[in-house]
């Protein structure tokens, strides 16, 4: 495919960067091959780690056409964003802050126990091979969806405006010039909490607050504000919309189900739930 090579022969930047964010905006100008619907087979990888999504092939989505604009310097919403932003900055250095560096690494398989609390199971490629793959493809069509409206906005990020650390600093170079509306990490975050609660309705609940939860990491980081997490939840619910149509996503939904009903899928810790629970609740 040659949208992948292309990537792949990148010079040491893309090597330097290794950020699921530097490879998302690269392949946003993408137009890949359709997939088959062997759930389980062999998937392009589009570099580091990151596979090839559901949609390759469909029309992309473009977010631009539908999020609107970020707000504008002065206006109400900036100065809500401003106000919100400001709210959590005592949080650097707290377990909030280090909970917000575990939520930006969307690497599998450290990736997998951000929603193992919530959905109150284990994800592994060897007990949940189907969920595994499905979150490691959601990824790329949740987080790519975001990049037609942030090439058309650009905008800086909060700690380019307030000059305070964020919860990754090895990340800083990239973000500096990586949009910040929307935000794909929000994005990412809330489209696997729908996706996880049309498998799980029981535990809806608890699964769409630890989406919502994700995307407030964002804002702990000091890396997006609150609208940016805003649109990206948007974006996301729509790129979930879009992969109800996608008839390998949906065969793969209905072995992830089986794979959760299976009693051999181990719990998590309780006592490590228990502590992640009142972390979270630091940021209110």
């Amino acid at each position: 495919m040659l949208c992948i090579e292309t990537f792949q022969l990148g010079g040491s930047n893309m090597k330097k960067l290794f950020s699921i964010t530097l490879v998302l905006g690269a392949l946003s100008a993408c137009q890949p091959q359709a997939p088959s619907l062997d759930i389980l087979g062999p998937v392009p990888e589009l570099g580091h780690g990151l596979m090839e999504g559901y949609l390759q092939g469909e029309p992309p989505l473009n977010s631009a056409a539908f999020v609107p604009p970020p707000p504008s310097e002065g206006s109400a919403r900036q100065q809500a964003d401003n106000a919100a932003s400001e709210a959590l900055r005592s949080l650097e250095g707290s377990a909030r802050w280090d909970q917000a560096a575990r939520d930006a690494d969307l690497h599998f398989p450290a990736a997998t126990s951000i929603f193992a609390c919530a959905l109150g199971a284990n994800v592994s490629e060897a007990q949940t091979p189907a969920l595994y793959r499905l979150l490691q493809r959601s990824l790329t069509d949740l987080g790519l969806a975001t990049y037609p409206a942030k090439k058309a906005h650009q905008r800086p990020r909060p700690f380019l405006i307030n000059g305070e650390a964020i919860c990754t600093p090895d990340e800083r170079e990239l973000l500096e010039t990586d949009g910040s509306y929307p935000s794909g990490h929000s994005a990412i975050g809330w489209g696997w909490a729908l996706i996880l609660s049309q498998l799980a309705p029981e535990k809806a609940e608890a699964l769409l607050a630890r989406g919502r939860d994700y995307a407030r990491s964002r804002m702990v980081c000091n890396v997006h504000w609150m609208s940016d997490t805003e649109a990206g939840m948007a974006v996301g619910a729509a790129a979930f919309a879009r992969l109800q149509n996608n008839e390998l996503f949906q065969a793969t939904m209905a072995a992830a189900r089986a794979e959760l009903s299976s009693a051999s899928v181990s719990a998590p810790d309780a006592d490590a739930c228990e502590q992640e629970a009142a972390t979270l609740a630091l940021s209110g």
